[in-house]
């Protein structure tokens, strides 16, 4: 790694005098008077049982020399003021990944300036995603991977799914330049990285300081800069991360270019809806989309085949007005406000009116309601009756349907890896 610091120059060799570089660099000037060997801190190696913990220096330190070299009298002032300064990065504690300064004698590490925040880093997702690969391959318990980090590893490695062999050649590679460092500067090295990731990915409920201040940069003729990848990964800003990414100035587009864009965005949807349709209209459902509807009569009711088989069941049973009637109440809700009064007397009249053609039963509670709420039509006129349906067919309906011989079979069916419908063609040949 390089350890020069170019003290907040753009890449044009231009000095950057953005609001956040210019704290940069006051704080890197106290940094460096830190690291003066003969009035900084003191750096050390500490001996613990069995172990060595190198090119470290304790909390205390910090505050007594802040409070000695920048005449600062109070220690809670200084105490701030070296928390400010490990949030943003510019040393660490050893032992955890919460990056604010105790005054004790928790041992801490200084950041490489390669690290620094003036060099202008804004990490992309694909970085990361290399770091948290590269940490699964080496076998060191101080680089298991956390909770939340494995969690981000386990998101990458979806969104990122077509480019993943990419990423993990990469880790790969920096794995094996890792190995063929000497032990000690591997341990440091390891720390330093996994800093610069606690400040730029903090641990869930710490505040990450490398955000984009909109007001500040509001004020700057030219705020953001073309970032750096980490590891040299060719990838335009669009791939920064949300949270992250700068707002390039942009010229408004013209007439036809939203046509365009409108038309591109409306192909994109009709391709998939398309999809959706296929996957709807599938009547083969797979073994483990059939042993959903098992769980319970919510993943039933989510799958339109599930849905159908229900359907069917309840046909059988001379009770589908309930779910007809619970279908009908969740379109309700779905349809443009203009067309609810009309479709609430559809509905009521369908299935509540005296002499309904498709009556259901309700309790006198939730009738007397809807009744009351049918003279003021909305979205939710069936609330209450929709619950009471819904809870009739949770508790008798549905277990019944799970039991029934026509969900036992189209189970079995899949388990033996044949459709109903090569069942049925099987039979169908057998009888000739």
């Amino acid at each position: 790694m390089a350890q020069g610091n170019n003290y907040g120059q753009s890449s044009n060799g231009v000095a950057d005098e953005s609001p956040n570089m210019l704290v940069y660099r006051k704080m890197e000037d106290v940094i460096a008077r830190m690291q003066d060997e003969k009035n900084g801190i003191p750096i050390r190696t500490v001996k613990s049982f069995l172990s060595k913990i190198p090119s470290v220096f304790s909390g205390s330190d910090i505050v007594q020399w802040l409070t000695k070299n920048l005449s600062i009298e109070d220690p809670v002032e200084a105490l701030h003021l070296g928390t400010l300064m490990a949030a943003h990065g510019y040393f660490f504690p050893i032992s955890d990944h919460v990056l604010t300064l105790k005054d004790d004698g928790t041992f801490y590490r200084f950041q490489t300036p390669y690290f620094w925040p003036s060099n202008c880093w804004e990490p992309e997702n694909t970085d990361y995603a290399v770091y948290l690969c590269k940490r699964t391959m080496q076998n060191k318990a101080r680089l298991e991977l956390a909770d939340y980090e494995a969690e981000s590893l386990a998101r990458l490695q979806r969104a990122f799914a077509r480019k993943w062999e990419f990423i993990f050649m990469q880790a790969e590679a920096q794995a094996k330049v890792d190995k063929k460092r000497d032990k000690i500067e591997r341990k440091i090295l390891d720390s330093q990285e996994r800093a610069f990731w606690d400040v730029h990915r903090p641990v869930p409920g710490c505040v990450n300081t490398t955000e984009v201040d909109i007001k500040k940069s509001s004020r700057m003729r030219n705020p953001h800069k073309t970032r750096k990848s980490v590891y040299g990964l060719q990838n335009d800003i669009r791939s920064h991360s949300p949270t992250h990414t700068p707002v390039p100035e942009t010229k408004p587009p013209t007439e036809d270019e939203l046509h365009r864009e409108i038309k591109h965005w409306q192909m994109q949807l009709d391709r998939h809806r398309l999809k959706m349709s296929k996957v709807a209209e599938s009547k083969e459902p797979g073994q483990q989309r059939v042993k959903r509807w098992g769980f319970g009569m919510d993943e039933a009711l989510k799958d339109p085949v599930g849905r159908e088989q229900f359907l069917k069941f309840l046909e059988s049973e001379f009770s589908s007005e309930n779910l007809r009637f619970w279908l009908a109440v969740e379109d309700l809700k779905k349809r443009p406000i203009r067309e609810v009064p009309a479709r609430v007397q559809e509905i009521w009249q369908e299935f509540l009116a005296p002499g309904a053609p498709s009556a259901i039963n309700l309790d006198s509670k939730s009738y007397d309601k809807t009744t009351q709420n049918v003279k003021d039509p909305g979205r939710y006129t069936f609330e209450d009756a929709q619950e009471h349906i819904y809870k009739l067919m949770k508790s008798d309906s549905y277990p019944r349907f799970i039991r029934s011989s026509a969900y036992q079979e189209l189970l079995q069916a899949k388990k033996k890896g044949k459709s109903l419908t090569s069942k049925r063609l099987t039979s169908l040949v057998q009888s000739y």
